[in-house]
């Protein structure tokens, strides 16, 4: 069985907030209670493909002395372990009867086609069968009478209170009834608007008795003293094309939809649509069973939604045991994603080399030193140590053979000389892409050859490339590298890269003897050459925090002396201050602001420069404040790390760059609701009524200026995870609407090194023998 996602909200929390009230702690002055390990996952389960399974359209589904029912086209089925096993007994026969069983499987017929049957309602030993225009009443000695019903009358759904009495939602809107026929319940809100006059769609009691509705206009809850409580999509309601409602545990309530389910949690309401939570959008029915598990009927069979407690370290070594079985990547263990060969088959898996090799296996193994720097688990320093080796091994594959760029030089990645030769038709590409970017290298080769033969790397290697390459490197150097021998040879290799820059320009020069595309970082090309201002601000704090992270592994103060010639002469402390242009939350590029986060998170930590550093932690909150809507643990923590608890001064006195309230419920959410299987599948919510889109400024960017269908939930925050797929916090989580056929399996470290980073800093509590 694969799993999804979600937590729960407050009954998933309980035992971990006991605990974080004994254990809260105090980060620079300031009380924080971490984020408990254990809460509820969210898991959509999927019948094991080898066991018999339904398929087709479910009709309705029915819960008898515990057991979970399905009828599809005339049959009953019954859920015995993993498989649907049919109930002859039961099987409908001629479409003009409707057959089902009792409490104690005693079987009852009823003279009503079953081909119009959806539902099936009990309260002690009356029972009723609800078809779309008619409602039969069976009593305890099996014998069955249809209840009047309006003439033309179209049911959408009925309920049964407590106490016995039948609520209908109709065309013609909500009533109950009242012997010998119906009368109309009203619902009116808190302003005075009339709900559920007319097509009212979904009736049923939570568990505690009180009554709710669904209309297209959102759904309705009767509380005590006989007010109405009334949601729209401005409240949260996600979407209104309702086919049902059905009661959870402890207050819950989940909708059916034609286009996935909601559930309201007590708090909030939850939206759950696509193939990672469904088998098919268009949900006729769902049903809550003992244990609390969601059921749904639709076209393509069953669904299941439940709640399993776990711990976030259980969930960390989910996505470890899966990156290291099916995603990394040649004995080096480079991780990005994995292609399938088979829609959502893990074991077809074949992964290939991604450009950016290099900054995803930095930023997953610098998650491996922040854990292991917390837990001193062997695990992680032995996945730290392969990483530190798999980057390693790109600076020193481009050395010796021919072309050969300068010591130092770093490669994107590698891939074996066995696979097709990457050079063939590359120039071409290269070619129409230097007519829309000026900038743009075309040269041969693309992807040289090691010395060795066997290897081939790729070049003109990009920013991102060595902000990841630090970022990790100076965690391990801190956490992982415990003699003197490990930690020279952190030293050579970062002195190494840092050198070649410094050396030519401070830029990365490619084996064509110029600079690559997005490697350029010195003074000339960032402030005179009018093709570099939009990178003028990112490439300063990036080369400032390259060189504050040399300093601090070499012990060297050349290198500190080199950044502070580059503050008071060139300006770079001020760059910094405005690392992109920006129109507020939404706009700009998601890849530089996970390169931004990297840098800032080093030059605050290792910046030697009190001054300078007080500018970096301003510009680190200004750029945090743009992103915080985005609930992002990573930027979260990155940023809390550094700025809690602290103040900037100004000429006019201290100024907080402390996160605001909020940013550690987000990161909280955004850990426990990352789904479990991290297969790509499409999401839709462009549709949704709970969004609001951005404006046109945000809605564009530089780079990237067709971006269109861009918003956020009317709480300001983006969709929760649970909702998007994404393989990197360089995504955009503005974007509503995602792609996918299940043929990407992504890498869990984009869980894994926010959940490390925010344990070592104490957001996160630490893991219980």
């Amino acid at each position: 069985m694969s799993s999804l996602k979600r937590v729960v909200g407050v009954r998933g929390w309980a035992v971990g907030f006991v605990c974080a009230a004994l254990c809260g702690w105090v980060h620079r002055g300031v009380a924080l209670d971490p984020i408990p390990q254990r809460f509820n996952q969210e898991l959509a389960f999927h019948q094991d493909p080898t066991s018999p399974r339904l398929t087709g359209a479910v009709q309705l589904l029915d819960r008898v002395d515990g057991s979970v029912r399905a009828f599809l086209g005339g049959h009953w089925y019954q859920l015995t372990g993993d498989a649907w096993k049919p109930l002859p007994a039961l099987d409908a026969g001629d479409a003009g009867h409707f057959v089902f069983a009792a409490e104690g499987n005693r079987t009852i017929r009823v003279a009503t086609p079953w081909a119009d049957v959806r539902q099936v309602l009990r309260s002690g030993s009356v029972q009723w069968v609800v078809s779309s225009d008619s409602l039969y009443e069976v009593d305890g000695k099996g014998e069955a009478r249809r209840l009047p019903l309006r003439a033309g009358e179209v049911i959408r759904q009925v309920a049964v209170s407590p106490a016995g009495e039948l609520w209908m939602a109709s065309a013609a809107g909500l009533v109950r009834r009242a012997s010998p026929g119906w009368e109309p319940v009203g619902v009116l809100d808190g302003v005075g608007r009339q709900w559920a006059t007319t097509n009212v769609l979904a009736v049923a009691f939570d568990s505690t008795g009180r009554p709710w509705v669904g209309t297209r206009a959102g759904v309705a809850r009767l509380d005590a003293g006989g007010v109405w409580k009334c949601f729209e999509g401005r409240d949260g309601v996600p979407w209104t094309d309702f086919t049902g409602a059905t009661a959870g545990k402890n207050g819950e309530m989940w909708f059916s939809t034609r286009l996935g389910v909601v559930r309201w949690d007590g708090a909030g309401f939850h939206y759950r649509q696509g193939k990672l939570w469904l088998p098919s959008d268009d949900v006729r029915q769902t049903l809550v069973d003992e244990a609390g598990d969601a059921w749904m009927a639709t076209p393509a069979g069953v669904g299941r939604i439940g709640f399993r407690p776990m711990t976030l370290a259980a969930k960390a070594e989910h996505y470890e045991q899966e990156l290291e079985k099916y995603i990394a990547r040649t004995p080096y263990g480079y991780v990005a994603e994995a292609p399938l060969q088979r829609a959502g088959d893990r074991s077809s898996a074949s992964p290939g080399d991604s450009d950016n090799d290099g900054l995803w296996t930095a930023m997953y193994g610098a998650g491996e030193c922040f854990g292991y720097g917390t837990t001193g688990s062997p695990d992680a320093l032995r996945r730290a140590k392969k990483a530190f080796e798999a980057l390693r091994f790109l600076q020193t594959v481009t050395q010796g053979g021919n072309p050969s760029p300068a010591p130092g030089y770093v490669a994107r990645t590698v891939r074996p000389v066995e696979w097709p030769d990457p050079n063939v038709g590359r120039l071409a590409g290269d070619l129409e892409e230097a007519k829309r970017d000026a900038l743009w290298k075309a040269y041969e080769p693309r992807w040289p050859k090691s010395a060795d033969g066997r290897w081939y790397w790729k070049g003109d290697t990009s920013s991102d490339e060595l902000d990841g390459h630090y970022f990790f490197y100076a965690a391990y150097y801190d956490l992982c590298a415990k003699t003197g021998e490990e930690k020279a040879r952190v030293r050579e290799v970062v002195r190494g890269l840092t050198d070649h820059l410094v050396s030519h320009g401070f830029a990365l020069v490619d084996v064509d003897g110029k600079p690559t595309r997005w490697g350029v970082y010195g003074p000339q090309e960032m402030n005179r050459n009018p093709f570099w201002w939009v990178e003028r601000g990112l490439n300063s704090l990036s080369i400032l925090s390259y060189l504050a992270v040399t300093a601090h592994v070499t012990g060297d103060n050349r290198y500190t002396d080199i950044a502070r010639e580059l503050v008071e002469k060139h300006g770079y402390g001020q760059n910094l201050m405005f690392p992109k242009v920006q129109q507020g939350p939404g706009s700009g590029n998601q890849s530089d602001d996970e390169m931004a986060f990297m840098c800032f998170y080093n030059l605050v930590k290792y910046g030697r420069d009190p001054a300078v550093v007080d500018r970096v932690r301003y510009s680190f909150f200004q750029y945090w404040a743009n992103d915080s809507g985005e609930m992002n643990p990573f930027f979260h923590f990155a940023h809390a790390a550094q700025n809690l608890g602290k103040t900037i001064r100004s000429v006019w006195g201290e100024f907080p760059v402390s996160p605001w309230d909020g940013w550690l419920e987000d990161s909280r959410a955004t850990l426990y609701g990352m789904p479990m299987d991290r297969l790509g599948w499409d999401h839709k919510n462009s549709h949704r009524l709970d969004l609001v889109f951005l404006g046109q400024v945000q809605a564009r960017d530089l780079y990237q200026t067709d971006r269109e269908r861009r918003g956020h939930r009317v709480n300001g925050k983006v969709l929760p995870v649970e909702n998007r797929h994404f393989n990197h916090w360089n995504t955009d989580p503005w974007d509503l609407d995602y792609g996918g056929d299940g043929r990407e399996l992504g890498s869990g470290a984009v869980f894994l090194l926010p959940y490390y980073l925010g344990m070592y800093h104490g957001f996160v509590e630490k893991p219980r023998p």
